[in-house]
């Protein structure tokens, strides 16, 4: 097996597994919500993965979905709603949805894995990374190469970004690897078909790849996962994912 790659990118120096909370983890809070990010930096996490969508004013969300029907109830889509609206939102009723930056600006020491969910979206956040001086502690992710290939446009090698789901199949024939993708962010397996096996994560090694796998609640699973060489692990259960590094003396 092709060893880890060197960080070729500030958000990747680290020693051991990259651990990320994924929407801030769902065992103690909603997700994507403050007190869940908060929860799982109490735990220790440093690495948090979230989303962004645009209100109808240009405020950048930190929500997943395009509406507010699972999450809160209320049959409405993000983009047509005023930031003042979206604020009276509640997530299972208790928690308010919070803004991109409020997560850079409450936790200062994380970094943070960013999913670019709409068009809309996309230059609000490359601005607002341009204006925060921020990039060391960002790694931008999208289910849209275009999306990925504007982000690295604006920044070159100083944005960390994953490979797009084009971009991420084509890894597979040997193409060249995107200036500024850093990481292939994938799941296990796609419907029937594993994605993470020995052989990808040592062609994406030998690429300069770090491979991080999404979205694994299940210890045995993590624990398979880390064995074929994964070098970070997305999941919703920010416990067990530190149980099963600190049994592995990852943590």
């Amino acid at each position: 097996m092709v060893g880890r790659p060197s960080a070729p990118h500030p958000f990747l120096e680290w020693e051991g597994i990259l651990a990320f909370a994924h929407r801030g983890g769902m065992s103690e809070a909603p997700e994507n919500t403050l007190e869940a990010f908060q929860h799982a930096v109490d735990l220790g996490y440093t690495f948090l993965e979230t989303d962004v969508h645009l209100t109808a004013d240009g405020v950048l969300a930190a929500f997943h979905d395009v509406d507010l029907e699972r999450t809160c109830g209320i049959a409405s889509k993000i983009q047509d709603l005023t930031w003042n609206q979206l604020s009276e939102a509640r997530v299972d009723g208790t928690h308010p949805i919070p803004r991109f930056i409020d997560l850079l600006e409450a936790f200062p020491d994380a970094r943070i894995n960013v999913d670019c969910k709409s068009d809309d979206a996309l230059q609000p956040l490359i601005s607002l990374l341009s204006e925060r001086d921020c990039l060391d502690r960002i790694c931008v992710g999208s289910f849209s190469d275009r999306r990925l290939r504007a982000v690295r446009k604006a920044f070159g090698t100083q944005v960390c970004t994953s490979l797009g789901p084009v971009e991420t199949t084509r890894l597979t024939t040997g193409a060249p690897t995107p200036q500024g993708a850093f990481a292939a962010q994938v799941p296990p397996r796609a419907g029937k078909v594993p994605v993470v096996t020995e052989r990808f994560v040592a062609r994406a090694h030998r690429r300069g790849l770090q491979v991080h796998v999404w979205t694994i609640d299940d210890p045995a699973e993590m624990d398979r996962l880390l064995d074929l060489g994964a070098d970070g692990i997305m999941t919703d259960q920010p416990e067990v994912l530190k149980d099963v590094l600190q049994r592995r003396g990852l943590w």
